[in-house]
């Protein structure tokens, strides 16, 4: 699984596709694949699924899915200008890695 610089419970932008512009808070990410699902802007989907003994949608049906916003298309919003801003890696003073925000330097949470 792959580390990713942003967090749940970030605020981030979206920076790309169908919901470009708008911005929130980051609810979860999904490692696997590569997604954040970010509060108001999580994309439903329909899904058709065949009948299965022993799950929990003995029927089948179509299901509605959240489908989340890939992780490359946000970027974090920093706190100090409010625009969007990447991410770097430093150590503090107490030899402890945390992240910042390239635009302003400043310590992230």
């Amino acid at each position: 699984m792959k580390n990713f610089k942003i967090k749940k419970g970030d605020t981030v932008k979206v920076i790309a596709g169908a919901a470009k512009g708008q911005q929130g808070e980051i609810l979860s990410v999904d490692a696997k694949k590569a997604r954040v699902f970010i509060d108001g802007l999580t994309k439903k989907v329909k899904k058709h699924v065949k009948p299965q003994t022993d799950k929990a949608n003995p029927e089948g049906g179509i299901v509605e899915l959240d489908f989340g916003v890939h992780i490359s298309n946000v970027m974090l919003v920093d706190s100090v200008s409010g625009e969007p801003t990447r991410i770097g890696y430093k150590f503090d003073e107490k030899n402890n890695k945390v992240r910042f925000a390239k635009k302003s330097g400043e310590v992230i949470k």
